[in-house]
């Protein structure tokens, strides 16, 4: 069974002060008795264990989920039974959107480590946006940014070689945890490099070669999946195709 834990009002003040969800949680404005409605939008926190399932590629969709602690990936099978991995999520990012349109779930969501979510009831979510003012309007702009992040990927893999793939892709990684308080130059990957490749569309020798690469230029220096980026505008010019000489 799954574990859940109630979510009180002041606990979600507290959990998502640093969430990215905060304007969908707590959206600026709202009075005493709006926050009070809270309870009804987020009603559990989910833990699910390093490598489980929080759902999967058929599973009805009823919820929406709220990274509070750890990471997790998006895969789908393909037809020939490899698994395609299609993002990466942390800590304050947002699970689920890919149920919306079908009610059916289109991908298989796995933790990457022991992890933590906020469970955002769909159904409530729709009927409390009827009656608070701009919660409705909060939440489309937390599609957009997603909707913004999809196609940015698919700008990356359509237009840059291997290199400048993962380039983009430590650039990324680095971004996201320096929105979150963490450094910018030092970081723990949770993915594996095999994973790494199916996100960017690259074999796994491709993947280890590049890092190799990187490191023997003094972009990163590479300790299993510890990085540290050592000259983070080398990683940039890269991509940038201008010459890398320093």
């Amino acid at each position: 069974m799954k574990a859940t834990v109630p979510v009180t009002v002041a606990g979600l003040k507290t959990a998502c002060s640093q969430c990215n969800l905060v304007e969908l949680c707590l959206p600026f404005g709202m009075s005493e008795n709006e926050l009070d409605r809270l309870d009804e939008l987020v009603g559990a926190r989910r833990k699910i264990k390093r490598q489980q399932n929080l759902y999967r590629a058929g599973d009805p969709f009823e919820a929406i989920y709220a990274i509070r602690a750890g990471s997790f990936k998006t895969d789908v099978l393909l037809e020939d039974g490899r698994e395609q991995v299609t993002g990466f999520q942390m800590t304050g990012e947002i699970l689920g959107l890919d149920g919306i349109s079908t009610e059916l779930h289109s991908c298989n969501a796995i933790a990457l480590e022991d992890s933590e979510v906020c469970v955002i009831a769909y159904a409530k979510l729709e009927e409390l946006s009827r009656e608070v003012e701009g919660l409705q309007h909060q939440f489309h702009k937390v599609m957009s940014r997603e909707i913004v992040r999809d196609h940015g990927v698919m700008m990356l893999l359509g237009s840059m070689r291997a290199e400048e793939r993962l380039a983009a892709f430590l650039l990324n990684m680095s971004q996201r945890f320096t929105a979150r308080g963490f450094s910018a130059a030092e970081f723990h990957l949770r993915m594996t490099r095999e994973e790494i490749g199916s996100y960017l569309g690259l074999k796994l020798e491709t993947v280890s070669r590049a890092f190799s690469r990187f490191q023997d230029e003094g972009f990163v220096a590479v300790q299993q999946k510890h990085i540290r980026i050592l000259d983070s505008a080398g990683l940039k010019r890269l991509i940038q195709h201008q010459p890398c000489g320093r």
